[in-house]
């Protein structure tokens, strides 16, 4: 196992979904697959689902995050196995509470600021102690079949886009989705060429133009998490599609907690929740 010598983190999450951050503004310690697993390990490293370094873009090392405008802060993004990934929509939220406490940036409460992802800019406010992030346009694909630990039959999957792969399956009450056995990947067929993340719902009611869901969700790359930002947009969206647009404002009940969802005038996801910093500390860089 690598050991972990001397440097500071910030260990955060949004509704659970948590992360282990560093900065890294002139980009001299690019992080690596194996550096991302032992931080990310939660019996040997900090644990988290992901790593998430702050960066400059232009000095990223990575074509996609140095796209942006120079300057940019970027958000450097990698799954607890040591995969990186186009977007985290809790991360995103983290990061800027990251910036912000870490004072390598300053927002004011329903300010914004743009942030670099491999899925392209995305502009995050803050909201008082929460933050929004859009999230851009979204796609809705085809359809797969899923096959998961505690369904007894495979049940039909939606495609849906939101910067990175999603597969939303809905289901028929709490009693199925809370049967779910997610500790292993659910099977899809046929099979993404680069995987997805597949996001279970159980869909509400809606009133007054506001739909609501529950969610469980396995990441690609992080197994099950508490929460998944771009999968609650990717369920509510899904679930939009389904009841005929019927609303366009939806909250998301996950196991760690509570998002809302919002589709704007021109097409745009909005991303709104909590994002915390539970500590600080010291010991993460990985010493051969």
């Amino acid at each position: 196992m690598t050991a972990l010598a001397s440097g500071t983190f910030s260990k955060g999450h949004g509704t659970g979904n948590d992360f282990v951050l560093v900065a890294d503004p002139d980009g001299a310690a690019p992080l690596t697959p194996e550096r991302v697993r032992a931080l990310a390990d939660r019996r040997f490293g900090i644990g988290g689902d992901g790593v998430i370094r702050a960066v400059r873009a232009g000095a990223t090392g990575d074509a996609a995050l140095d796209a942006a405008p120079a300057g940019t802060w970027a958000m450097d993004y990698w799954n607890s196995d040591g995969s990186v990934s186009e977007m985290c929509g809790n991360g995103v939220r983290v990061f800027v509470r990251f910036l912000l406490e870490s004072r390598l940036a300053q927002l004011a409460d329903g300010e914004g600021i743009d942030i670099a992802t491999r899925a392209g800019l995305k502009r995050v406010v803050r909201r008082g102690d929460r933050f929004s992030a859009d999230l851009g346009p979204f796609e809705l694909g085809g359809d797969r079949l899923v096959g998961a630990g505690g369904l007894q039959v495979d049940r039909p999957g939606l495609d849906v886009s939101t910067g990175n792969p999603h597969v939303v399956v809905a289901l028929a009450g709490d009693d199925e989705l809370d049967a779910l056995q997610l500790h292993e990947a659910p099977s899809l067929d046929p099979a993404p060429p680069d995987g997805a993340n597949v996001e279970f719902v159980v869909p509400g009611t809606i009133a007054d133009g506001v739909g609501s869901i529950r969610m469980r969700v396995h990441e690609r790359g992080s197994g099950e998490t508490l929460s998944c930002g771009t999968g609650a947009v990717a369920a509510a969206m899904a679930t939009r599609h389904w009841s005929g647009d019927a609303a366009d404002r939806w909250i998301v009940d996950v196991p760690g907690g509570r998002l809302e969802v919002e589709v704007d005038e021109r097409g745009h996801a909005w991303l709104t929740g909590p994002a915390e910093l539970v500590f600080r500390g010291e010991g993460i860089s990985p010493a051969r």
